[in-house]
């Protein structure tokens, strides 16, 4: 029977490899700066829209507000244009955050919230609904404090927000050669959103075994949860970890709904297919 290196999976890579793999103590101290300064970031990118849309909303205020006279607006106008600006394949986070901002401090001002609200079925009512309250700027206070950006979307996302900022899905067309319009369903958007969000944006890669096949082989799993890998991106990442590990690494993960083993020696990429759910397998 295959030993198993790791009872469990781990999720911190960067931290097995600085404990089990064979490493001059150079290399260990370079993993280990890399790894201390990847958690360093790790608050700002689990709060990127909440300070890019908080940064753009004070941005706009004290600029409109206090700082542009009549002769600079425009031209500051043009610029935050800019920088507002949505295009192409990706989402401005300045954008859907500040507008995400003004929506909640809307909503606060004018008591579009609580069981009374939810409980609404009337589309005039709700369109005209104004108890105001005046506690926007309070309650966007108390949002800038407590969430971070999977939680602010999560809580405060709402249909007609999606509709007004005119959001979709989007999925590339093999058919057509381009991106296109895949869903304005707000369950939708929300999920892609929220997916997009879990784990910084990036794929979630655990070890799952380090004497895989019982040849010293490091097996890692990708969690995947309906995006497939980069091809490319793959394939580097293994060769800077047989660097490390000084051993073939491989790569459980799926392909066109296929579960597929990538794997680098050292000298050669290979790939081969294994049953559908066999993550399960990889790690007995």
């Amino acid at each position: 029977k295959q030993r198993q290196f790791t009872p469990e999976p781990r999720r911190d890579v960067l931290r097995f490899l600085l404990e089990h793999a064979t490493l001059e103590k150079w290399e260990r101290t370079v993993l280990a700066v890399i790894r201390e300064e990847a958690y360093y970031f790790v608050p700002q990118m689990q709060t990127k829209i909440m300070n890019e849309g908080w940064a753009s909303y004070w941005h706009s205020r004290m600029m409109t507000e206090q700082v542009c006279d009549w002769s600079e607006i425009i031209e500051y106008a043009d610029n935050n244009a800019g920088v507002m600006s949505t295009a192409g394949n990706r989402f401005n986070p300045y954008k859907l955050g500040v507008e995400l901002y003004r929506h909640i401090e809307e909503r606060w001002n004018k008591g579009q919230f609580g069981r009374e609200w939810d409980e609404c079925n009337d589309l005039d009512q709700k369109k005209n609904w104004d108890l105001r309250l005046g506690l926007g700027r309070e309650k966007v206070f108390e949002v800038r404090k407590l969430y971070n950006d999977v939680t602010f979307i999560d809580e405060f996302l709402t249909p007609e927000f999606a509709l007004e900022q005119k959001l979709f899905t989007f999925d590339w067309s093999n058919r057509n050669d381009r991106w296109e319009i895949a869903s304005r369903e707000f369950k939708q958007i929300k999920e892609r959103l929220l997916f997009q969000l879990t784990n910084a944006g990036n794929p979630e890669i655990v070890v799952v075994d380090a004497n895989f096949e019982n040849r010293g082989e490091l097996l890692l799993r990708h969690e995947h949860r309906g995006i497939d890998l980069r091809d490319d991106y793959a394939k580097e990442c293994l060769k800077a970890l047989v660097r490390l590990w000084k051993r073939p690494v491989c790569l459980l993960t799926k392909s066109e709904n296929k579960g597929v083993i990538l794997r680098f020696d050292g000298n050669e990429h290979t790939s081969r297919q294994t049953e559908e759910g066999s993550s399960a397998a990889a790690t007995a």
